[in-house]
């Protein structure tokens, strides 16, 4: 199937495919000699254009696998304190995951920062001190209970069926400013529990699809070729592309072909370019100190953190960062507190509080926050509820997120769950509305952004979703 372009029709899939092939032998060349690749840059002719002027270029999403507890980090309750221990003073929704005790207040203190005097939890001590430039939105909402069908919705808008990720829909409807690097690329030293699909391009075009990189310290294997020069690996290249391209002529289109041709060019440009975007050795010692590289308890996520700024300034268009290990254990939903909420949460929060808060003050300083869309956030909440006496249970009922530059108001609060954190009752977010926003500032319409697949058109947002207008600068 061809996808339904918007702006200007493009070319076609198998035309701009030879196009692409034709383009960049010798640009891939030019780039591993050392020579210009401005052509390459934004203005670039094969990138498709927005349909607006757009805040923000490029998305960073932290993933906090498992489900933070809203009302231990970023949702003070004192009324749930006050209530500590007694019932719930109405009825549980029947979507309730198994059963739940009574209201359980937070253990931890929250305080005022910054001149906006956004409410944090002392367990993000580091993070406090960029509270202007954070916009918390504490009245999210999905519609799973399950951690599955929840990271699904969060990451593809859908919950059950297999949907095009976040980042491909962006890769599809814009393109990346560096060809020599993927476009979407996702850190995670352990995967997350629910895999492949959260980074899945599905039905639009496997070239669409997140690159994994999950051993930090040889993120891309086997990109050097001691026996052939650039030159000769060129002409194998080039000749491999005729063969690939005549066996493409004779039948149908066929994205998982367009998309192996295209990753041999792919690593092919990526020798010169991609060691050197990972590599952190060049970094300065105050900025590796920025970031906790110095610290064992900060240096796992303190090094997803770095690499994600190296690769955002270096035009990848989307970088997904999971937080899935620690110093201490290794985990697939760290943020998973069914029990252990005094251990396990602080612990989650000191491994990853001082490298979000060293990646929004790093992107400042370099003037890249401006353009850089930073958000925060799992796939749902936990019960202002107790499970057993150290627990919370999972809830998508009324959650905090939070996001960063990129054309969002910094130093706001918006939305608002109730006086015990179960409801949002408030502006309410959806997921769907929260994607709407994320393409509205990159400059895409999210109801024009559409790809025909089985008789119908499908959008990121599917048939929902609105941009909050509210939290836009």
């Amino acid at each position: 199937m061809k996808p339904l372009m918007w702006t200007n029709p493009l070319l076609s899939r198998r035309e701009s495919l030879r196009r692409f092939a034709n383009g960049f032998g010798m640009l891939g060349l030019a780039s591993l000699l050392g020579e210009s690749t401005q052509s390459l840059s934004a203005s670039d002719s094969f990138l498709p254009k927005p349909h607006f002027p757009p805040k923000a270029k490029r998305i960073i999403f932290l993933f906090m696998s498992g489900g933070p507890s809203h009302v231990d980090t970023f949702d003070p309750k004192p009324k749930l304190r006050e209530l500590d221990g007694k019932p719930l003073p109405f009825e549980k929704p029947k979507l309730e995951r198994g059963k739940t005790g009574n209201l359980f207040g937070s253990p931890y203190e929250f305080s005022k920062h910054g001149q906006s005097g956004t409410e944090i939890s002392e367990l993000f001590p580091h993070l406090a001190t960029c509270a202007d430039d954070l916009c918390v939105i504490r009245s999210m909402v999905a519609d799973n209970i399950n951690h599955n069908g929840a990271c699904l919705q969060m990451n593809t808008g859908e919950q059950a069926f297999s949907r095009p990720s976040l980042g491909s829909w962006l890769l599809y409807g814009l393109g990346s400013e560096n060809r020599n690097l993927p476009g979407y690329v996702v850190l995670s030293p352990a995967q997350p529990a629910q895999g492949a699909p959260l980074w899945s391009s599905s039905f639009l075009s496997a070239e669409y699809q997140g690159t994994l990189v999950n051993n930090l310290q040889k993120p891309v294997a086997n990109l050097d070729n001691s026996r052939w020069s650039l030159a000769e690996q060129r002409a194998q290249l080039d000749w491999l592309r005729q063969l690939n391209q005549s066996h493409a002529d004779s039948r149908a289109e066929d994205s998982r072909l367009s998309a192996r041709i295209e990753s041999f060019e792919l690593a092919f440009r990526m020798q010169r370019e991609a060691p050197e975007a990972f590599d952190l050795a060049g970094e300065t010692e105050a900025t590796r100190k920025l970031y906790g590289l110095d610290d064992p308890v900060t240096e796992t996520f303190g090094k997803q953190c770095l690499m994600a700024r190296r690769l955002a300034e270096r035009g990848v268009r989307m970088v997904q960062v999971y937080h899935t290990q620690t110093s201490h254990r290794s985990s697939c939903q760290l943020w998973d507190q069914h029990g252990g909420l005094r251990t396990e949460l602080p612990r989650n929060c000191q491994a990853t509080d001082k490298p979000i808060a060293g990646l929004l003050k790093d992107l400042k300083s370099r003037g890249l926050l401006e353009d850089t869309l930073v958000l925060w956030g799992g796939e749902f909440g936990r019960t202002p509820t107790s499970e057993g006496t150290n627990g919370r249970e999972h809830h998508p009922f009324g959650f905090s997120m939070w996001l960063a530059g990129g054309g969002i108001k910094g130093g706001i609060v918006h939305g608002a769950t109730d006086d015990f954190g179960w409801h949002s009752v408030r502006d309410k977010v959806h997921v769907h509305d929260l994607h709407a926003t994320l393409l509205h500032l990159m400059g895409i319409h999210h109801e024009k952004l559409t790809y025909r697949y089985a008789g119908r058109d499908y959008r990121l947002t599917d048939v929902h979703g609105h941009v909050v207008k509210e939290i836009l600068a």
